[in-house]
């Protein structure tokens, strides 16, 4: 599954809000990320992938990916023709990585450091 557009940071709490029926009992939005119809929440327990599909996007998936499911991601910073940066994980018994592509002004390293947080525990 590979997912694309470019993303900006969006406030934890307004996340935790516009999607608290997703959220378990307590668990907690650490950040958020918004693509063009797409959201990628960082929880203290999973990584939630939120899908927009179809012309009006009404119609939504949702991807629930325990940490622990994170074999291995990698980042790929902005260059200097190239302005976005480029996150894939892989899933354990999937070969294709999940890839996000987010724009220049979003800390690639920031993103690194809450998937390391979470999923090298």
């Amino acid at each position: 599954m590979a997912l694309f557009g470019n993303a900006h940071s969006i406030d934890p709490a307004t996340a935790a809000q516009d999607y608290a029926r997703l959220l378990g009992q307590g668990e907690q939005v650490h950040a958020a990320y918004l693509l063009i119809r797409d959201t990628m929440l960082f929880t203290d327990r999973r990584l939630i992938l939120v899908d927009k599909q179809g012309l009006t996007g009404k119609k939504v998936e949702y991807h629930s990916i325990p940490y622990r499911s994170i074999t291995h991601f990698a980042v790929e910073t902005a260059g200097t023709f190239d302005l976005d940066a480029e996150l894939k994980l892989w899933i354990s018994s999937n070969p294709t990585p999940i890839q996000k592509t987010f724009t220049k002004g979003v800390d690639i390293y920031e993103v690194q450091a809450i998937l390391t947080q979470f999923v090298a525990r």
